[in-house]
């Protein structure tokens, strides 16, 4: 297994939709325990494929006790809203703001080994599942901001105090990335990190 760089914002694979996977064998098995492992180091809620450079609709998460993957997921929601979680994004380190999502979430799709496999729940596992799948249709977080918010995360971002956070979290994140995969990553997670993963 190894740890991955993480894209940060500004990449375009960040903004490409994914495709389905329809290989199934001993390289996406490979990918998915990356994947975790990469998640893991980081103390992310989730990770999507794309975030890691990989167009594939896969994501992975660990929130509240429950751990796993889903390739190929099919999200449902349900009408009542919380407003008042805080999101954030590994892919755009440093930055965390009040996003509203379904309270209650379920994804439908399968495992490494085409098994069919469901994940459903409310609170911050419900906003992983969105903030997972909005990844593999190329959206970021950030996109659903309004306002003053949203008005602030572009001119972070666009600003050079943003750039410093981005290097210096690439920085910290070459530690543990192999010399292979390069030292081109970004830092966050979703709900508990305010950063991103659900990231």
């Amino acid at each position: 297994m190894a740890v991955l760089p993480i894209r940060i914002v500004g990449d375009p694979v960040l903004r490409t939709p994914s495709e389905p996977v329809t290989e199934f064998g001993p390289e996406l098995a490979r990918l998915v325990r990356d994947m975790e492992e990469t998640m893991l180091d980081v103390e992310g809620a989730g990770l999507a494929a794309p975030q890691v450079g990989v167009s594939l609709r896969l994501f992975t998460y660990a929130v509240d006790g429950r751990r796993g993957h889903v390739v190929n997921p099919v999200l449902e929601v349900g009408d009542a809203l919380q407003t008042d979680g805080s999101e954030g994004c590994l892919s755009v380190p440093g930055l965390g703001y009040r996003t509203v999502r379904a309270e209650w979430a379920r994804v439908r799709g399968v495992d490494v080994d085409g098994v069919p496999v469901e994940v459903e729940g409310t609170g911050l596992l419900a906003r992983c599942l969105q903030h997972e799948t909005d990844h593999l249709d190329g959206k970021l977080y950030i996109d659903g901001l309004e306002g003053p918010e949203r008005k602030d995360a572009l001119r972070r971002i666009r600003a050079g105090q943003f750039n410093q956070v981005a290097e210096s979290t690439q920085a910290s994140r070459a530690r543990s990335v192999g010399s292979v995969f390069g030292a081109s990553l970004g830092h966050g997670s979703v709900g508990h990190r305010t950063d991103g993963g659900a990231r």
